[in-house]
Parts: C-alpha cells; sequence; structure tokens
C-alpha cells in the first residue's frame, strides 16, 4: 500500500460484535469486517462550526455540564466527517462523498484517504447519500462539473430527491442555508444520468438496507446492514449533546421536532440491539455502539 505524503497509517487491533475493527491515525479513520463487509470510515477532515449551531434554542446553561464532561467549552465545534466505504467483493459502495472543496478549508480531504486506501474514485461502483447537505453531497462533482465516481451508480432516497430538486426549497429553507439548497440542487441534476432513487425499507444492495431517519432533512435516510451495523449518517449528529439529551431539539436538524424524535427512537433501538453504529460526525473513526446510561446513552468509540 502506497502512503501520500499527507497521511500514514498507525494501526491497532480491537475486537468488535462480528469482526476486527482497526484504528488509523491519519485520513483513514477505521476499518470493521462484518460477515463479507468490509467497512472503512475515511477522514474528509473536519467542519469548523458555532457552537449556536448544535445548541438551537437550548440554553447554553442548560448544555453547559454535558459539553463539559467531554471537553467543550464555548466553540468552536469541529466535528469530524467520517465518509463510509463498504465491499463485499463484488461492490464498492460509498456512503455520502464529503465537501469537495467549495465548502470549508478543513474538509474535501477524501481523496487523501483514497490514496492511503490504494484505490480510486473508478473503482467505486455505487455513491449512496444519506441525504443533500454540504459535507455529505458537495463532493459528488470534479472541477469540471462531471460526476467524480464516474463509474458508480448514485442513490438517494425519493423524498430526499424530490426536496432538494423542488424549485420551492430555496424560497422555504432557512435562510442561512439557502446555500445548501442551491447547490444540492446543482448537483443532483448534474448526476441525474447516473442517479436512481429508492423509499424506506427497501434493500438498496444486497445485505443492506434504507431505514427513514427523517428530521435533519426531509428524507433524511440511514442504513443497516446484514450483521448488525447501522449507517446513521447525520440522524445523530454528535456524541454529546445528541447522545446525553437526545430529546433536546437539535439547531442542526431542519425539522428540530422530529429530527429529536427520530434519535430518541434509533438510539433506543441501537443500545437494546446492540448494534454497531457508524456516525459521520462521531469521534474515532465514527465506529462504535450506543450504551444506556442514567439519563441518556453514551457513545462508545470502538476504536484505538
Amino acid at each position: 500500500m502506497t502512503l501520500s505524503r499527507r497521511g500514514f497509517i498507525a494501526a491497532g487491533t480491537a475486537a468488535v460484535a462480528a469482526g476486527a475493527l482497526t484504528s488509523h491515525r491519519g485520513w483513514a479513520a477505521a476499518s470493521l469486517t462484518l460477515g463479507d463487509f468490509q467497512i472503512d470510515t475515511l477522514s474528509d477532515g473536519h467542519l469548523v462550526l458555532p457552537l449556536s449551531f448544535a445548541l438551537g434554542e437550548t440554553p447554553r446553561a442548560d448544555a453547559a455540564p454535558i459539553l463539559s464532561r467531554h471537553g467543550l467549552g464555548d466553540g468552536p465545534l469541529e466535528p469530524p466527517c467520517n465518509v463510509t466505504l463498504v465491499r463485499d467483493g463484488t461492490n464498492t459502495v460509498l456512503f455520502d462523498v464529503g465537501s469537495g472543496p467549495d465548502f470549508m478549508p478543513s474538509a474535501g480531504k477524501l481523496m487523501d484517504a483514497f490514496d492511503i486506501l490504494g484505490i480510486g474514485p473508478e473503482d467505486v461502483t455505487h455513491v449512496v447519500f444519506t441525504h443533500g447537505h454540504p459535507d455529505h453531497i458537495w463532493g459528488a462533482l470534479d472541477d469540471f462539473d462531471d460526476p467524480l465516481f464516474y463509474e458508480a451508480e448514485h442513490m438517494i432516497g425519493q423524498t430526499e430527491f424530490d426536496y432538494w430538486m423542488d424549485d420551492a426549497t430555496v424560497d422555504t429553507i432557512d435562510p442561512g442555508r439557502v446555500t445548501f439548497a442551491v447547490g444540492a440542487k446543482r448537483r443532483l441534476e448534474a448526476l441525474q444520468d447516473a442517479i436512481s432513487t429508492f423509499a424506506d425499507g427497501a434493500e438498496i444492495l444486497p445485505g443492506i438496507a434504507a431505514r427513514a431517519t427523517f428530521g435533519h432533512t426531509p428524507g433524511h435516510m440511514s442504513f443497516e446492514l446484514a450483521g448488525g451495523a447501522m449507517i446513521v449518517g447525520d440522524a445523530i449528529v454528535n456524541h454529546h449533546l445528541a447522545f446525553e439529551r437526545p430529546d433536546w431539539r437539535s439547531g442542526s436538524d431542519q425539522d428540530p421536532d422530529l429530527g429529536a424524535q427520530t434519535r430518541v427512537r434509533l438510539l433506543d433501538q441501537l443500545a437494546s440491539d446492540q448494534m454497531t453504529l457508524i456516525g459521520f460526525h462521531l469521534p474515532g473513526g465514527g465506529i462504535g455502539r450506543a450504551e444506556k446510561a442514567t439519563e441518556g446513552y453514551r457513545f462508545i468509540a470502538e476504536a484505538l
């Protein structure tokens, strides 16, 4: 394996559910073997966000004890961005594509992670979007506005596709997110010859089922992998407030009430079934599990 000049791998191993998990320091974040699936989370860098983005209407005084327990002060927050790559020997499936070069200078690093794994965009057979926010979909096009993953079929939930393609969305979305709407539509239009849609519950590929987790966006989807893992995207958007108080409204959700209901339901399922979860903005490469706590839940990262 050839390492890029900007990354290196320092590997360790840990037992997890049905496979072996490895932590990588560098642009490759963590990996997990689950039945026939080889799962790698790849760092696209990180975001830089004001604390208010996570808090929304939650008084800072109420959130302060939780943030303090996690070593967070008044911000800014710098959540990691973990793109998930799933390979089964036939398909090479990329869940979300990161930010590309046009969103934040701290993100858009996915191709460095590809260098580390020794793969290229042409190796990806399927791109599956959890939702249409910039850090998940803006990396879909190359410098010429052509599909970067040019051999891949692109897939997105029907509800999510319809929302971002609707001409009215740019006028009805929160004013601070107008660029989200413009950017998502531009990219989905460019991908129209290579994109298909699906509904909740669909087996989009062998052993991969779509699960509606609406709220963060109107059509946000998570994905359940046979063998006991869930790719949750931004349905659980951080490892602190979202776990300890999933019932609180989050400023990151477009529908805060529905987003909270979804988090409560999803965390209950993940903790009760002891499923491995893979989160886009969770630490340690994003692979871990949810554990019931005295109040709420805690995220247990499985990477070393």
